[in-house]
């Protein structure tokens, strides 16, 4: 069984980068991070996987999965 790469919203030259993980070109490059969770949500809920958000230091701040999460979280954030 292959497993769904996930996208990552990471900072990239002053902009905000959304990346399919272990792909080194940026699915789109956006002026704000906002712009580029908005993009990056519909891309993972078509290919229902996981969201990752990191902070302007490129560490994770956030994760929403669109899949199907054998561990659902706790929290009702959503």
């Amino acid at each position: 069984m292959s497993r769904k790469k996930s996208i990552h919203i990471v900072p990239s030259s002053g902009k905000w980068a959304v990346k399919e993980a272990g792909k080194a070109n940026p699915l789109r490059v956006a002026k704000t991070q906002k712009e580029a969770i908005s993009y990056g949500r519909e891309v993972a809920k078509q290919k229902k996987t996981e969201l990752v958000i990191h902070g302007r230091d490129g560490k994770i701040r956030d994760k929403d999965s669109y899949g199907n999460d054998p561990f659902p979280p706790r929290d009702k954030k959503h």
